[in-house]
């Protein structure tokens, strides 16, 4: 008999508990009733998504956006300002009032504040990082729920690989796949980086490249703030020479040939090759991909609201795919962590870099997106994220990480910082957890990124600790965190 110790098994006779992973396994024992570990698993997580039917939130999202701010923005310079705190603590910008009593955010944020009624701000995000403060690790941590051991003295990490964990977005796919015939998920305009490290974090990882995302990375450098305009999706095209009905005629003939092929059916067994191609044939003729692409159709009025830059096409592309039937849309912050100019990594000229650089951007291109959402009647039933990996440091000129920070930069600070979520029965104008003086820590309600994972799923009718298998066929939870209940109406 296989035991695999654990946590203390709990009482199955309770109807409200549920049987955990670590639970003590004894596998020969469920053999001999016809229960295999596969089975008991498979079990746990019928008996998971069960027992999730009856908490807020669930399954009140149809797709996600996550808004991701890669780099790091400063809490206290947006969010969470501390007019009372000391001088190289405080934010050097105004604080000024939202549309929630009580929230106030920066002078840089406006149109922000005035929509606060849309979602809820998180001021206590937080945790403790696993080895250095580095934008890779973290960025692993919440776009996989998982951290990495592979962390060099420079903060880099090792190539993406088969063997990490998915992407968020392509469990999601892989675990509630879509009838539309549109691109399940899609992540723009540039992938995860920094320094050499590209895309860690940002794969299907063990999952298999069929559940990697659509990547539209247009032409163009970070600083081509018209890099939309160029959106090429040519393997959406159909050929001036083929039309969709003499594709769907190759599709009968291959059908034919297929059914006179049953050596060749028995080879690919279990593969799908039927579904994955039906579905890539009807994502091609139908058009919907390429029509969701198409900016140019969008009133001009609505695209200057959003901010014809880089970011702010973004969002307003996110929202047209959502809309046209894509379940997952990653908006990666158009510049790359540590670098210079519209960075969020201010660890040197920070004011001026805010104020003239990113802040406007992000103001622009959220606020609409939610305001946008919002009118089409999208925002009850998509849920929208805009994180970080972790916040700046609290003073300003210290190091934390063993950069050099300027006496007006402030260094990466995982301990306390501030996220936005919205829509899909999140609360609106709501203010969860809240920091100490200075923005250091928590005082109330802490929020870890996996969490924040946790909650996509479940607001995806996905329970947060369903099982997958790894490369070696070894189970794992999608993410080792519960949801955070309050969030939601």
């Amino acid at each position: 008999m296989i035991r695999l110790p654990g946590e203390i098994a709990k009482d199955l006779c309770d109807s409200h508990l549920k049987p955990g992973r670590r639970d003590f396994l004894r596998v020969g024992g469920a053999g001999m009733l016809g229960m295999t570990l596969n089975n008991i698993l498979a079990v746990q997580n019928a008996s998971a998504a069960s027992s999730s039917l009856g908490r807020p939130g669930w399954g009140k999202a149809k797709s996600v956006i996550m808004v991701y701010l890669q780099g790091g923005p400063s809490h206290i310079d947006l969010f969470d300002p501390k007019p009372d705190a000391p001088d190289n603590v405080r934010s050097i910008f105004k604080p000024i009032n939202t549309k929630t009593d009580g929230l106030q955010y920066t002078e840089l944020i406006p149109r922000l504040a005035k929509v606060t009624d849309k979602f809820t701000t998180v001021r206590s995000m937080s945790y403790t990082p696993n080895g250095l403060f580095n934008h890779t690790a973290a960025i692993y941590q919440i776009m996989t729920g998982y951290t990495t051991d592979k962390v060099s003295p420079s903060g880099q990490l090792e190539p993406p690989s088969p063997k990490d964990f998915p992407n968020f977005g392509s469990n999601i796919i892989r675990l509630k796949p879509s009838d539309e015939p549109m691109l399940p998920f899609v992540v723009m305009p540039r992938p995860i980086q920094e320094s050499n490290v590209i895309n860690k974090g940002g794969t299907a990882g063990f999952l298999g490249k069929a559940y990697d995302p659509y990547y539209l990375f247009p032409d163009g450098d970070d600083m081509d703030m018209n890099k939309m305009t160029k959106i090429r999706v040519d393997d959406l095209q159909l050929r001036p020479d083929v039309f969709s009905l003499r594709l769907q005629r190759r599709a009968k003939l291959r059908d034919a040939l297929t059914n006179q092929m049953p050596v060749i059916e028995k080879a690919v067994e279990g593969y799908n090759l039927d579904e994955y191609y039906s579905k890539a044939l009807n994502l091609i003729v139908s058009g919907r991909a390429r029509d969701a692409f198409n900016l140019d159709s969008e009133d001009p009025k609505l695209r200057d609201a959003y901010g014809r830059n880089t970011f702010g096409q973004s969002c307003l592309l996110a929202r047209r795919l959502v809309e046209a039937g894509t379940k997952v849309v990653e908006v990666i912050w158009p510049k790359v962590a540590n670098s210079d100019n519209h960075s969020w990594d201010h660890h040197t000229g920070l004011p001026k870099r805010m104020k003239d650089q990113s802040a406007p951007m992000l103001d622009a291109g959220l606020s609409t997106l939610f305001e946008d959402l919002d009118q089409r009647g999208l925002l009850e039933e998509t849920l929208v994220v805009a994180i970080g990996e972790f916040g700046r440091s609290p003073e300003m000129g210290v190091s934390t990480s063993g950069n050099n920070n300027s006496a007006d930069g402030r260094d990466h600070w995982p301990y306390c910082y501030t996220s936005i979520i919205g829509g899909a029965g999140i609360k609106r104008g709501y203010v969860h957890g809240k920091s100490d003086k200075t923005g250091s820590a928590p005082l109330e309600d802490p929020v870890h990124p996996m969490e924040i994972l946790a909650t996509i799923y479940h607001a995806m009718a996905i329970d947060p600790q369903s099982i997958v298998y790894n490369h070696l066929n070894q189970p794992r939870e999608l993410v080792k965190a519960e949801m955070v209940e309050r969030l939601f109406s």
